[in-house]
């Protein structure tokens, strides 16, 4: 039965059997007397719910061929069988147990029916539809009240107010070298519509001799552009009505390639395998309350692998980030996707190239095993790294603990905390080494936290020991008592972020270690970290 299904599915998303019409007459056949009402009625019967929510979620990315496929097809069992070859052929390392490419694109799903719906679900919007195709646009300018607004040059320069609208522009889509697309909301409900020119956006375009253009095009004649598509008073090759029309089939009526991944491969071309991209991957570990733990996961990449492109006179590297958490019954519970940016000017970028650039995210989790799938790329040569990590997230329970040692490269306090929070822990800023070299005369940073000290009862503050040791060659050459008065009289969490001078350190590879000994419970624990000086 099965194989009769595969065959009936193979052939369909094939289409390639064409039947002559002489041989799809029907034979000729002998007439029956028997009662027409008596004979059983051919019923089609109809999909289950799932499968037609299925086909709605897909519906941006589905061949017109799929789709055809889809529609013949009869029983649940071969649609079943259809979901998942039409997955197969778009998993883009199918040597893996994970479909990446479909894994991403439910969590594209989940964003814009949470972000995008505006009486309708969100996959059904032009914002979610092209979101599900290309992912996370590479630059978004948002003006989501609308209000006062300087023209373009190309729009034709002066002042105007504007409905609230958005600018997407997304580097690579397949058949564009450069794709810039505008979203527009007239009606102020949330829907924003793929605008046809870049007149639709003006509150005063229906009203006389408002808002005038610096390049002296009347009322008249932009009020009639703005019916058409484009915009035919720029001199720029995008603005043309061709072209316009193009960007607007390609990225929202048109479904992408079948190889074609937003996240891995924004070319649409398979990827080459010997293009690969360094990069090291650092998981701490920090108690937040009860049984949550933060798992904070470092990517740091080497400069000098990344291409830098002049951006407006800024020398630019692209990152795309992309990380999935599941259990070890390989169900998910994280996911995280994020573009970064390095700039350095011209006369920077030597220097630039020798340093290292680095993102972090942190997640909530429960003590327990998991694993990491982390992909990093870089948009402008397309090289990228591929890594899988399992990790186990400790219980830190009710005795004396502590979270990861971190050897940082920048440790320094913060008052304005940044909207991001990244390398942010409580009121310092971390950015960890993952290489732990530091050149001789550069401040290794030590930064640790310390959980469930005992309180003494008569001066009501914890009594903890604490000192770090630096070890070379397995022997002591230096320890410094850490001082604790002044600490607040809550033991939960005591915080170690110290600078080790390293002038007077020769080149060669050290240890740091961290003791600590509770006074009140007898309790201790240490904590080791490795670092290499240079030259």
């Amino acid at each position: 039965m099965s194989t009769q299904i595969t065959i009936r599915i193979s052939i369909l998303l094939a289409l390639l059997v064409v039947v002559p019409s002489s041989l799809a007459q029907p034979s000729p056949q002998k007439k029956s007397s028997a009662d027409p009402q008596n004979k059983p009625r051919k019923v089609r019967p109809e999909p289950a719910k799932a499968f037609k929510v299925w086909i709605d979620e897909v519906e941006p990315i589905i061949t017109p061929e799929e789709r055809n496929a889809w529609n013949k097809l009869q029983t649940d069992e071969e649609r079943e069988q259809f979901i998942a070859i039409f997955w197969n052929h778009r998993d883009p390392d199918p040597d893996t147990e994970e479909n990446e490419y479909r894994e991403g694109y439910y969590e594209r799903v989940e964003y814009v029916n949470e972000h995008f719906s505006s009486g309708i679900p969100g996959v059904k919007t032009d914002r979610g539809r092209i979101y599900l195709k290309f992912g996370k646009p590479d630059e978004v300018e948002s003006h989501p009240a609308g209000g006062a607004y300087e023209r373009e040059a190309s729009e034709g320069g002066g002042s105007t107010s504007t409905y609230p609208f958005e600018r997407w522009f997304y580097r690579n889509v397949p058949g564009l070298s450069g794709a810039e697309i505008e979203f527009v909301d007239p009606t102020g409900t949330g829907e924003y519509r793929i605008a046809q020119n870049p007149f639709q956006k003006e509150v005063f375009l229906n009203v006389p001799g408002a808002a005038p253009t610096l390049d002296g095009v009347n009322q008249a004649d932009r009020l009639a552009a703005a019916n058409g598509i484009g915009n035919p008073f720029s001199h720029r090759a995008q603005d043309s009505e061709f072209e316009w029309l193009d960007r607007i089939r390609l990225m929202r009526d048109t479904p992408p390639p079948v190889n074609f991944d937003s996240r891995i491969d924004r070319t649409g071309k398979p990827v080459v395998e010997d293009n690969f991209l360094t990069s090291a991957v650092q998981i701490s570990y920090f108690k937040q309350s009860g049984d949550r733990v933060i798992v904070a996961f470092t990517v740091q990449t080497d400069n000098k692998d990344l291409v830098f492109r002049d951006v407006g006179g800024i020398q630019t590297a692209h990152l795309n980030i992309y990380g999935r958490i599941t259990t070890v019954a390989e169900r998910r519970v994280g996911f995280f996707e994020d573009a970064v940016t390095t700039t350095a000017t011209t006369t920077e970028l030597v220097d630039a190239k020798e340093r290292r650039s680095a993102y972090q995210k942190a997640v909530t989790l429960l003590p327990g095993r998991y694993r990491v799938d982390l992909f990093v790329r870089d948009i402008n040569s397309g090289a990228e790294s591929r890594t899988h990590v399992g990790f186990e997230v400790p219980k830190f329970g009710a005795n004396l603990a502590s979270s990861s040692l971190i050897l940082a490269s920048l440790l320094e306090q913060v008052s304005d905390i940044p909207a991001s929070r990244q390398f942010v822990i409580g009121d310092k800023k971390v950015i960890p080494n993952l290489t732990a070299t530091y050149h001789r005369g550069a401040p290794v940073g030590i930064y640790m936290q310390i959980y469930n000290a005992g309180i003494d009862q008569t001066t009501l503050r914890p009594s903890v020991d604490v000192e770090y040791a630096l070890l070379k060659d397995g022997r002591e050459v230096g320890t410094q008592v850490e001082d604790w008065r002044g600490t607040s009289t809550a033991g939960e969490r005591l915080i170690l972020a110290r600078l080790i001078d390293s002038h007077g350190l020769a080149a060669g590879d050290y240890a740091v270690e961290v003791r600590a000994r509770d006074r009140v419970s007898g309790q201790s624990l240490v904590q080791t970290a490795k670092f290499t000086i240079v030259k």
